[in-house]
């Protein structure tokens, strides 16, 4: 008897050394009747709350609740070679093109424009048809912007059906998008990429989902939009989202948006399908076109021009 009494004093020694509050120990307890079983659960010390460090291999503590982003690391040389801007290359002509283009919208987004505009951080990147350049557009746009000293930006590869952004970043597959909207159990923060670019995170278009136009019409949706617009007022989010004229998830997103910019491949897509996707769209209340591919009679090659209408003719 005297055996258990001085164990569970030792054990007792251990866990006051261990910080552990116990009751009021000035009064030893007796020690338990001679029929108990020594293995009763409600009577042993080792029933006391123990701290993290005193768990054994088989009872590992509880994860922590907090989430931090992934980070990953875009080779920015290969970025360049491949003939997008970076904010840390030399100067170039369509580094220079864009900081013409992103200057209306930055003012827009932070509030400084004309009128104040509703969900003005929102920028949508889109085109009439596939192959006009808006994935190369969504990428330098935000880019240049990661470039500017007062504004973070993130890029969202919107377009489900057929993503590329991370594929033309080097980077592999990853949960994003789609993966918020499905598991109400996955927060923002367990999907966004952080890049070794400063302030450019990516949120990637996630995993595969036959209902994805259904989930980018959800509420669900329009609440993971607002938190977004409203959660950091220095941010601006980029979309690069489907063609208009093919896919019916570029226009339910275009109703959330602020600004939308629209991609036209020079001497390729016919007035007519630009007009039309312009009457998907009408809701938004800013609509910009950007001339992608146009040529340029000062250098004698291509370019990029950039307005708030079109001016060519129909492609016979």
């Amino acid at each position: 008897m005297s055996s258990l009494i001085e164990q569970a004093a030792k054990r007792l020694e251990q866990l006051k050394q261990a910080g552990v509050e116990l009751p009021d120990t000035d009064s030893v307890p007796a020690p338990p009747p001679a029929d108990t079983p020594l293995n009763t659960p409600a009577e042993t010390p080792d029933t006391v709350a123990r701290p993290a460090e005193m768990l054994s291999p088989s009872e590992p503590a509880a994860p922590s609740s907090l989430t931090t982003s992934r980070r990953v690391t875009l080779d920015l040389d290969a970025i360049a070679a491949a003939g997008y801007c970076t904010p840390t290359a030399a100067r170039t002509p369509i580094a220079d093109e864009f900081r013409v283009i992103k200057r209306p919208l930055i003012s827009n987004a932070m509030g400084k424009g004309a009128s104040p505009i509703r969900n003005g951080n929102l920028i949508l990147v889109t085109s009439a048809l596939s192959g006009e350049g808006k994935s190369f557009t969504a990428i330098n746009l935000a880019m240049s912007i990661a470039a500017e000293l007062d504004n973070t930006v993130m890029l969202v590869d919107a377009d489900v059906a057929r993503p590329s952004v991370l594929n033309i970043l080097g980077l592999p597959p990853a949960p994003g998008l789609l993966d918020l909207l499905d598991n109400d159990s996955v927060d923002l923060s367990q999907v966004l990429l952080k890049t070794n670019v400063e302030k450019l995170s990516i949120l990637p278009s996630g995993t595969k989902q036959e209902r994805a136009t259904e989930l980018l019409a959800s509420e669900a949706m329009a609440r993971l939009l607002d938190d977004m617009a409203h959660r950091y007022s220095d941010r601006i989010i980029i979309f690069d989202s489907p063609p208009l004229l093919l896919t019916t998830e570029a226009r339910v997103l275009a109703s959330h948006m602020g600004q939308i910019v629209m991609v036209v491949k020079a001497e390729q897509t016919l007035q007519a399908d630009v007009k039309h996707a312009l009457t998907t769209i009408e809701s938004c209340p800013v609509k910009m076109v950007m001339l992608n591919q146009a040529r340029s009679g000062k250098r004698g090659g291509y370019g990029y021009g950039y307005g708030y209408g079109y001016g060519y003719g129909e492609k016979s």
